[in-house]
């Protein structure tokens, strides 16, 4: 796989703050690649220098082969920066908006007709080609804007979480248009401190935090790398003996812990890899147990950032 996007000891200092910590990044060319982090982690700051918005203080960044300090105007034509904040017009319409930015990167008439309603139909926004922007819902915005960064077919789309704000219905849109985006061929860096939703979305992750990449790869590889247990919730069959359930589990020397919950679940802290778990299950079976849900308590992508940043000394609160 081709790097289309890299960085090496990238550092960006800000009076009294360092901001990006002499980061190193590498994304494959057709990725979904999420940054990983909580708030203040130094994703914007990386996305924006990537987009030639900042300048690094020190260290490389380049997006499909092009060095994005030393030939910004090059970077900017094959990559696409949808910010966290966006600006919206008044009294203009949607096909407008589109129009505007493709005449500022030289598009000519003759195809930016055509191409405005490629895009519009792209995002589903086709029948809203004559509605003022401002009148737009939020997630009709966040697609409009992101078709914006389009207008020029680059090849790498920077999003700077392009969820947010977003009501549940309006991420899935935005997650099933990201994966038709890459079909296309795009390769798509995404930040984000919505875990859940990253590690369905995308194909390798960094975990950031203090500017720094704490971890790096596909959320699987980086799970074997770390995994050294889980909380795990098990629902058995009403009319059981939760009691009984709850001692089978305690008596198993890789399960540190065993408590009923409220809502009649057995919450297990539990040491292990997945073949040990898929013993412990196979066990619990055996003894006569009538599960109906054995899964995780968390999802395994919140689990590994809570694992990294407190192996770094770093611990966090994620939403």
């Amino acid at each position: 796989m081709t790097d289309i996007v890299v960085t090496r000891g990238l550092v960006k200092r800000y009076p009294g703050t360092l901001a990006v910590a002499g980061l190193d990044l590498v994304v494959g060319q057709g990725e979904i690649f999420g940054l990983v982090g909580p708030n203040g982690a130094g994703k914007t700051t990386t996305l924006r220098i990537l987009a030639t918005l900042l300048t690094a203080t020190s260290g490389y960044a380049e997006v499909a082969g092009i060095d994005v300090r030393r030939n910004p105007d090059a970077a900017r034509r094959v990559l696409g920066f949808m910010p966290d904040v966006f600006g919206v017009y008044d009294d203009m319409k949607v096909w407008e908006y589109l129009d505007f930015f493709a005449r500022c990167y030289g598009i000519p008439a003759s195809r930016r007709r055509r191409m405005i309603g490629d895009l519009l139909d792209l995002v589903d926004l086709g029948d809203k080609r004559d509605a003022y922007v401002q009148g737009l819902s939020r997630g009709m915005q966040q697609r409009l804007c992101l078709a914006h960064t389009l207008v020029h077919d680059p090849d790498v789309l920077l999003l700077d979480e392009p969820a947010s704000g977003l009501d549940p219905r309006a991420r899935v849109e935005l997650r099933e248009l990201l994966r038709e985006l890459r079909a296309l061929g795009k390769t798509i860096v995404i930040s984000s401190h919505i875990l859940p939703e990253l590690e369905e979305l995308c194909t390798a992750v960094a975990i950031v935090d203090h500017g720094q990449v704490l971890a790096h790869g596909k959320v699987s590889d980086i799970e074997r790398r770390l995994r050294f247990g889980a909380v795990l919730r098990v629902r058995i069959l009403p009319g059981q003996d939760h009691e009984a359930a709850r001692a089978h589990f305690a008596a198993d020397p890789r399960v540190a812990s065993a408590t009923i919950l409220d809502d009649g679940q057995i919450e297990l802290g539990f040491r292990g890899d997945d073949e040990a778990l898929a013993q412990l299950l196979a066990a619990a079976v055996n003894a006569g147990i009538k599960i109906t849900s054995f899964a995780r308590a968390a999802s395994d992508l919140e689990e590994l950032f809570l694992q990294v940043t407190a192996a770094a000394g770093q611990p966090q609160q994620v939403a």
